[in-house]
């Protein structure tokens, strides 16, 4: 892997980790390291060392923005790519957009959780 795709994966490892109520697993696959709160899916990491790449959920306006913002955001790998985006590394991609998209990805996860989930500490 490349130093540019081990900081986004890092970076969005630690961003999740750092969510209240955050647990990961590798429930489908030894090269998808899938960080959950309550059950639901917000980011996966894939260990793939051909494929520095994280998916999240994004409301669909944001992704088509990303998608045509940036060459290295393209619909969701795995995932419905209506409401998921991949983030690879690339020009633009930086610590901030990487983080947010995690923040992101998690706030969208827990606005689905009955009773509107948990509460936020950032």
């Amino acid at each position: 892997m490349s130093a540019a795709g081990d900081r986004l994966q890092d970076t969005a490892r630690h961003a999740a980790l750092a969510l209240p109520g955050t647990d990961h697993g590798y429930p489908f696959t030894k090269h998808l390291d899938v960080y959950k709160v309550a059950g639901k899916v917000f980011l996966i990491v894939t260990d793939d060392p051909d494929e520095q790449i994280i998916t999240v959920k994004c409301e669909p306006e944001h992704a088509r923005a990303h998608v045509h913002g940036y060459a290295s955001i393209t619909p969701g790998r795995y995932l419905d790519k209506r409401h998921w985006i991949s983030l690879g590394p690339g020009p633009g991609i930086t610590k901030r957009l990487v983080t947010n998209a995690v923040e992101d990805s998690y706030d969208l996860a827990v606005e689905r959780l009955p009773g509107r989930g948990l509460p936020r500490t950032r």
